[in-house]
């Protein structure tokens, strides 16, 4: 499976900050088997981001895109509207369970406004911002994103457990 990585940080961008984020995704992501095919920073700028991720969706890039960065209450964050502006189909349980986990570790898991959905044959999940945040929550959702994602292909069809 394809993965694409999406950091969003003005000042990442910008050359202020480090993205500390970015290579835990690759780091993890790796690790399980995934394919990591692009990985890039962007600003903090919605119209920016929607393109950039209607890009990769629509020219069958990759699979599954991890973004980083953007969800919190910042005026500029942005992830989560760019990536419900693109998508076709909303799956709120993985953005519901990262958030339901990472309660059991910190109540500021409430603050988090990411999303996730699906464009073609693309799914689209939003990570927090800092890289403890996106370890804890990625180790917990990956295990399970493989079979969506081999549902979402058609490279399965078989739903049930036995």
């Amino acid at each position: 499976m394809r993965v694409a990585i999406v950091t969003s940080s003005d000042s990442g961008y910008n050359g202020r900050r480090e993205d500390l984020s970015g290579p835990v995704i690759r780091e993890l992501t790796e690790s399980a088997g995934y394919q990591v095919v692009y990985q890039e920073i962007f600003p903090d700028d919605r119209a920016v981001l929607e393109r950039e991720l209607t890009e990769l969706c629509d020219g069958g890039k990759a699979d599954l895109i991890l973004t980083t960065g953007g969800t919190g209450f910042a005026p500029r964050d942005v992830m989560p509207e760019a990536t419900q502006a693109v998508t076709e189909r909303a799956v709120p349980g993985i953005p519901e369970a990262m958030r339901a986990y990472s309660l059991q570790i910190t109540g500021r898991a409430m603050l988090s406004r990411a999303s996730a959905g699906i464009r073609g044959r693309t799914l689209i999940v939003n990570l927090p911002g800092s890289p403890k945040a996106v370890r804890e929550c990625l180790e917990y959702i990956l295990p399970h994103l493989r079979h969506g994602l081999e549902i979402l292909l058609e490279r399965t069809g078989d739903c049930g457990r036995k």
